[in-house]
């Protein structure tokens, strides 16, 4: 697998990730997830959208860490909120990510660590399984 290939994979199994999730926390199947840039959605007290703003300024550690500081994990729109902002940042191209002190596998790891948190760790499971076929 090409360093290439690898980014697409990570970027496969986020975009999968969240469609799952949305599945299951909706009750309605997601064929893809789609963003609408200002979707009223808040976490943490602030909405998504300052979130993705700080992301495309570059402050990507201080909104990952705003985010995820005071998330009810047992709210489906903050941890949908989540799911979006990070789908969001795994959209960002490598040479973007690195500039601040990021990556690819930083991405799918705070996802995981999302799901995990959220209890829905079977979804990496899933995941997994339609990945690999």
């Amino acid at each position: 697998m090409t360093f290439e290939d690898e980014k697409d994979y990570i970027m496969r199994i986020i975009k999968e990730m969240a469609r799952v999730l949305f599945s299951l926390m909706l009750g309605k199947k997601y064929v893809a997830v789609e963003m609408e840039k200002d979707n009223g959605y808040e976490v943490s007290g602030k909405r998504l959208v300052d979130f993705l703003k700080m992301i495309d300024r570059g402050e990507i550690n201080e909104a990952e860490n705003q985010l995820l500081d005071n998330i009810d994990y047992s709210d489906k729109e903050n941890v949908a909120a989540a799911v979006l902002f990070y789908q969001y940042l795994a959209e960002k191209n490598e040479n973007f990510l690195t500039e601040h002190d990021f990556s690819k596998e930083e991405v799918l790891d705070g996802m995981n660590r999302l799901v995990q948190k959220a209890g829905y760790g079977d979804v990496l499971n899933i995941v997994e399984g339609i990945t690999l076929v």
